[in-house]
């Protein structure tokens, strides 16, 4: 079922894509399949800078870049000297818009939506950095605004591309372990980024802006808060306002294979237990550590799925079919089946293997199942040549948004302990908390909207 559903998606992407299509906004006509595909980056002082070069190592002309803070991407104008610089991504729209065929995103979650809904808008490819968005309407808006403009989409999960991924869903696929009914996933990454208790007293101190950052435009929609150096470059991840901590950051990585094989969807609730941590009064920023709980309703021809996410100071337990070699990972998932298991870490189930071993031997080499999932060079070369042919890419909004939305539900659970969140995807609301609900579609700044 999954295996149909795959190809189902794939043939539906190409009859929907004109090549590389342009929206009435922008009716210059795209690029021959043998152009290249002019791209604009718009966030490059962080991972951003590292997605345009991917796309440039795979022929992209990257003819502008964008960035409110100069001193940061300060490298990156360098090394691209013949692309014209900007500091607000709507003047190099208004500017540039009919020489720009895709833009790759790599600002603050906080930011990825009305970036990205300008672009689509205008009938440009979008590559953007995961988190999709920093809410649920926000998602909801990204994959409306896809569907309508018919652009080649990517989220930022670079693994979805990997090899290792389509080997893990085609021994879930056949059979391998059985029904999967639980997974347990984990990330203990950089937590003195993703949780700044530390800093909390420090809010309330006075700073001075610095002259190469625009800190206005960097803000966004985000209603005004005052500037703080610890809460923008790379540090915006642990405050909520602006990130969605460790689950926003990782989850869109180490779930992506458990979602693509099991097909996941929507959970129907989700429940979190954090260490060390007051939502009432730590509420601006993520916990040291959390267990958030999701479950997934039976689906097809497998059944229910529980799904159990750590970060920080939580790991996930030994499992008692471990050998003494046999490594938990620290970020990574295990996947729990009737007949074994599969171990794997982040980005695309990299190092993934079934346990027990003779499972390993059972589905691998000559015995290995057959690959019905087409493979691709890389994520950045996935995303330009849908692009240039007039398919989809891999990992498009239609599959990065569900992807994206679950990881959200985790970011509000947090700030919930202990309390099970019934949640109703299609209506897009918690059905028996209110509170909750005022996290699904957060407010705007005066100026702002999607």
């Amino acid at each position: 079922m999954n295996r149909r559903l795959f190809l189902q998606r794939a043939a539906l992407g190409a009859a929907a894509l004109p090549l590389a299509h342009r929206a009435l906004a922008d009716p210059t006509p795209g690029p021959a399949a043998s152009n290249k595909i002019n791209v604009a980056g718009i966030g490059i002082g962080g991972q951003g800078g590292a997605d345009i070069d991917a796309v440039a190592g795979e022929g992209a002309n990257i003819v502008a870049l964008c960035d409110v803070d100069s001193d940061r991407a300060a490298k990156k104008f360098e090394q691209y000297a013949k692309a014209r610089r900007f500091t607000d991504y709507r003047v190099l729209f208004d500017q540039m818009g009919r020489e720009i065929d895709a833009v790759v995103i790599g600002t603050p979650d906080h930011s990825h939506a009305v970036i990205a809904a300008e672009a689509m808008r205008r009938g440009k490819h979008v590559y953007c950095e995961k988190p999709l968005a920093h809410s649920f309407h926000e998602v909801r808006a990204l994959m409306a605004a896809a569907d309508r403009a018919k652009v080649v989409t990517q989220l930022g999960n670079q693994g979805h591309s990997d090899e290792a991924i389509r080997r893990l869903c085609e021994w879930v696929w056949a059979g391998a372990i059985g029904n999967v009914h639980t997974v347990h996933a984990a990330c203990n990454a950089f937590p003195e980024v993703y949780c700044q208790l530390h800093n909390l007293d420090k809010l309330n101190q006075p700073y001075t802006v610095p002259a190469s950052l625009d800190y206005d435009l960097w803000l966004g929609p985000v209603p005004f808060l005052p500037y703080r150096p610890f809460t923008t470059h790379w540090t915006w991840r642990g405050w909520l306002p602006f990130g969605t901590g460790t689950v926003g950051d990782w989850f869109c990585h180490v779930i992506d294979p458990s979602f693509w094989a099991l097909d996941l969807g929507a959970p129907t609730s989700v429940q979190a237990e954090v260490t060390n941590y007051d939502p009432v009064k730590h509420g601006l920023t993520y916990p040291p550590g959390t267990r958030i709980t999701y479950e997934f309703p039976a689906k097809g021809s497998r059944g229910p799925v529980k799904l159990v996410w750590h970060d920080g100071t939580t790991r996930i337990p030994r499992p008692a079919g471990f050998s003494g070699d046999d490594q938990v990972p620290g970020t990574g998932a295990i996947l729990f089946g009737e007949k074994g298991m599969i171990v794997h870490g982040s980005h695309g189930a990299g190092g993934c293997r079934l346990l027990p071993d003779d499972l390993m031997d059972a589905h691998t080499g000559n015995n290995a199942p057959p690959r019905t999932i087409p493979r691709v060079k890389n994520h950045a070369a996935d995303w330009l040549e849908a692009i240039r042919s007039g398919r989809q890419a891999g990992s498009h909004f239609g599959y990065g948004g569900p992807l994206t939305e679950a990881a959200l539900l985790g970011a509000i659970a947090i700030r919930f302990p202990g309390v099970t969140l019934q949640w109703d995807a299609k209506a897009m609301r918690f059905t028996n908390h209110e509170l909750a609900n005022a996290f699904v579609h957060q407010p705007y700044r005066p100026g702002w909207a999607l």
